[in-house]
């Protein structure tokens, strides 16, 4: 590791210009069509989500943003397997996630998604060195002919690849929020899983810690090869991912796009476009910011143009109540 901490601008760079992770086909990590989650209260309830549709290719970097109660904890508590979608279909890594009986459930959660919480003490145990922690998915998989020796190897890797080697033999309490987050990391990656998960992993830290932590993520992402969603607040996160989608009442509302360009001179910066998603209904999530400035509300003026659509304020709307 460099002796300097790279810049912000440094960090962005990377993880726009990286090349696409090695050791993964390319593919669809995640698929949700017209997923649905109801809660019941006391007889009253719940759409925490309604109809959301998403696609995450395999090897993607992606963050999940949102107002509390739009979903997105929703959304990842049933792609981490630890909740049930009500209806629609979801996949992950080639998993059903409403078909799966108890005993697939639990081997999904143990091989192909690994996941990561915000609270830095409730990924790992207290009385166990962080590679021990790092060693105990693998041990709980299974333990065959030669399995303590390939757990040593790969704990071995994995604390190299996230700079924490010096680690090892450190219990949690030894550890800084930020260390404990990286161990964290190596502990939801010792099975290999094809996708990472992570809720608000950066939520406890300063903005410096942070990213150290989110270089973590990049490192996952680009030389381990596995698709990495983060639902996060931070908007020092959610600028740094390739992909941003942003969920709604339930549903994938928008999605931010950036990638590198170079100009004339050489220059290499940061281009994002945003976008409005289209479900298959037809319906879209236009930006509250969008629909204030024009004063839009119940309904709005739809015309076709050539290669576009139109959509103006309502101007019949007060000539009606005359």
């Amino acid at each position: 590791m460099s002796a300097e901490a790279p810049t912000y601008e440094e960090l962005q760079r990377r993880a726009l210009a990286a090349a696409a992770p090695r050791g993964r086909a390319a593919g669809t990590a995640i698929v949700c069509d017209r997923l649905v989650r109801i809660f019941t209260t006391a007889g009253v309830e719940v759409q925490a989500l309604q109809g959301l549709e998403l696609t995450v290719a395999q090897g993607d970097l992606v963050g999940l943003v949102g107002a509390s109660g739009s979903g997105k904890s929703t959304l990842l508590n049933i792609l981490a397997g630890l909740d049930v979608p009500t209806a629609g279909t979801a996949s992950v890594g080639g998993y059903d996630l409403l078909e799966m009986s108890a005993r697939d459930r639990l081997r999904y959660r143990r091989e192909a998604v690994g996941f990561v919480w915000q609270q830095t003490a409730r990924n790992l145990l207290p009385f166990l060195t962080a590679a021990q922690n790092i060693a105990l998915p693998m041990q709980l998989k299974g333990n065959g002919r030669g399995a303590a020796k390939r757990h040593a190897v790969r704990t071995a890797e994995l604390l190299e690849a996230l700079g924490i080697a010096e680690l090892a033999d450190r219990r949690p309490a030894a550890l800084s929020g930020g260390q404990q987050q990286r161990v964290a990391i190596a502990v939801a990656m010792a099975n290999n899983p094809a996708v990472l998960l992570a809720d608000e992993p950066t939520g406890e830290l300063d903005s410096e810690t942070g990213s150290a932590v989110f270089e973590a993520f990049r490192t996952v992402n680009r030389e381990l090869g596995a698709t990495v969603v983060i639902v996060t607040h931070d908007p020092m996160v959610a600028g740094e991912v390739r992909r941003t989608v942003a969920m709604r009442d339930g549903r994938t509302s928008t999605e931010v796009l950036r990638r590198v360009v170079t100009d004339e001179h050489g220059t290499e910066s940061v281009s994002e476009r945003e976008y409005v998603m289209l479900d298959r209904t037809g319906r879209v999530q236009l930006p509250p910011k969008f629909l204030e400035a024009l004063g839009m509300e119940h309904r709005v003026a739809v015309d076709l143009a050539p290669d576009h659509i139109e959509l103006r304020p309502d101007t019949h709307a007060a000539s009606e109540h005359l």
